[in-house]
């Protein structure tokens, strides 16, 4: 599944092609609401701020694994969440130590 806003770009011939022929299923968010993707706009700003900023990877595998590295290590484990009231997500959800 593939969602993002009713962008120009998203919504081109070409780009609808490239998801069938990788079957590929589109969602999008409502027309005019920017909450619907609040959440995940907010994740996508603090990737980009803490943790790629000006970084340019070598190749698709060297970003896939930094970007691993950012969300299994130090999203989930080091970063503290404003949502959590200050706590890592491993404590606020009761798994730390895993």
């Amino acid at each position: 599944m593939f969602h993002s806003d009713q962008g120009c770009q998203y919504t081109s011939t070409r780009f609808l092609a490239e998801l069938r022929a990788r079957g590929t299923i589109q969602s999008m968010s409502r027309r005019g609401n920017c909450w619907d993707n609040a959440v995940v706009e907010r994740f996508f700003r603090s990737l980009k701020n803490e943790w790629i900023g000006d970084q340019l990877y070598v190749d698709h595998r060297h970003a896939e694994q930094d970007i691993t590295d950012y969300l299994v290590d130090f999203y989930n484990h080091r970063r503290l969440h404003s949502a959590a009231k200050g706590l890592r997500q491993t404590y606020r959800f009761g798994v730390q130590g895993q």
